[in-house]
């Protein structure tokens, strides 16, 4: 039995939800304020395998719960419910730290389809330790991790390993990054990270994808202000280097 977190602020929707989780054979907790997720989740250290979590909330939003937890290193599994379903709002919330987004009026098979998903990777992430991989070539990948230079991608456990220094991704840098490691060697724009990686085709300013880049430099170059695996490439967008030239 998985436990769920939801937090929303309109009682009907989340007593729906509530029920129909319940029916699924999860055990579903409610609060209808950020501060008291926050709470739960970060003092109480309350166990959950899901959060479900509304943007529009009294007191702090969803963003904000989101970014808070992610900086406290809470990486729970977190669909986040939007008002809207525009691009900048997707981008926010993921920007924020969600895993998953489903813009208002949605479809209940569909909601609790994304959440099966989500605990599905949780699942994985537990019962699966992180892949040695072999010393071999510089670069070399497998279907669960890849490695360049002295770094490890795991991407089953969203892992990016250094040595012994290992940094926790998001599901949507992880995806971002798996995106550039299957086009290494090319530049991708802005547009087709949008399309390809986010599902996004509405007009909306690319350059949000720039907030995402900076996050993946700290991560993996030694000069984040000089980077030479993830370059910029002028009136394009990015392109991935594995083995940068010397």
């Amino acid at each position: 039995m998985s436990r769920i977190l939801i937090v929303e602020d309109e009682a009907h929707l989340a007593q729906g939800l509530r029920f129909n989780l319940e029916a699924e054979g999860h055990s579903v907790q409610i609060s209808d304020r950020g501060e008291e997720a926050l709470a739960r989740l970060l003092t109480k250290n309350e166990n959950y395998d899901a959060l479900v979590l509304d943007v529009m909330l009294p007191g702090k939003d969803g963003f904000s719960v989101a970014r808070e937890l992610r900086e406290a290193k809470n990486y729970i599994p977190l669909l986040m419910l939007t008002a809207r379903g525009r691009a900048e709002d997707v981008l926010k919330g993921f920007e924020s730290g969600a895993d998953d987004y489903l813009p208002k009026p949605f479809n209940l098979a569909i909601l609790l389809a994304r959440i099966e998903s989500l605990l599905r990777r949780k699942e994985w992430s537990q019962n699966s330790a992180a892949p040695v991989a072999k010393r071999a070539t510089p670069e070399s990948r497998s279907e669960e991790n890849y490695r360049f230079g002295d770094k490890l991608v795991d991407f089953r456990n969203l892992r990016l390993q250094m040595g012994e220094k290992v940094v926790q991704l998001t599901l949507m840098e992880m995806e971002l990054f798996r995106y550039l490691i299957r086009n290494a060697g090319r530049p991708v724009s802005r547009k087709a990270i949008l399309e390809d990686v986010w599902d996004l085709h509405e007009d909306t300013d690319t350059r949000a994808i720039d907030n995402f880049i900076v996050r993946l430099r700290r991560y993996i170059e030694r000069e984040p202000g000089k980077p030479v695996h993830l370059l910029t490439i002028r009136g394009v967008g990015y392109q991935f280097e594995p083995n940068p030239k010397q």
